[in-house]
């Protein structure tokens, strides 16, 4: 019974920070267009160029033919911090069977100051700094943390918003490492045309 109340407490918790950390990043974002709508699993991932802490470029296309997990994390988000030592033993885990995590900083703090922080967790994968353009293209991320789990072809395997059990997440990891590299997902200008057709209801007038 205590247990059962530790648990609700702690997704409460969880719950409250993700919310706050929604209300933080609208307000101090510049929102552009979004990227990614609708429903994302299948989709092709949009590429990006993100700088690491040391100023060295990083594209997601660098990485095709690996399984990546896409993390957009802050250091003021609780939650993440429950999470990014769950990744630090997936990336040791299954690292050699082509598992990649990236995690992107939503901060607006030093690049140092991240890396103290990231360095505190052991984090032993690549950390990335965050940027307007990165959180429309992946669908304006408001809410911390959301995982995207993306295959070896390049196509969103699943997407993960707020924290979720440790079970789930290494589940989505093996799911994505499954994946094969040679099959092409849709676009993303064929989703968004897709998500456009659904909205439009057909003119009872056109009969052909």
């Amino acid at each position: 019974m205590k247990r059962n109340a530790l648990v609700f407490v702690a997704l409460t918790v969880a719950v409250m920070a993700m919310l706050a950390s929604g209300k933080y990043l609208d307000r101090v974002r510049k929102h552009g267009p979004m990227t990614l709508v609708g429903n994302v699993k299948g989709v092709e991932a949009p590429d990006f160029s993100l700088l690491t802490l040391d100023g060295q470029k990083v594209k997601l296309s660098d990485y095709r033919g690996k399984a990546v997990l896409l993390n957009f994390w802050a250091t003021w988000c609780p939650p993440c911090k429950v999470e990014m030592p769950w990744f630090v033993d997936f990336q040791k885990q299954y690292g050699k069977d082509g598992l990649v995590v990236l995690g992107v900083a939503m901060d607006d703090a030093e690049p140092a100051e991240i890396g103290k922080f990231a360095s505190d967790l052991g984090v032993n994968y690549t950390v990335l700094l965050g940027t307007d353009k990165v959180s429309d293209a992946y669908g304006d991320v408001q809410y911390l943390p959301t995982t995207f789990f993306i295959g070896r072809n390049g196509a969103i395997v699943d997407k993960a918003t707020g924290l979720l059990d440790r079970k789930d997440l290494e589940d989505d990891v093996k799911r994505t490492l499954a994946t094969v590299a040679r099959t092409k997902p849709p676009s993303i200008q064929q989703n968004q045309a897709q998500m456009q057709s659904k909205s439009i209801p057909p003119d009872p007038r056109d009969t052909n």
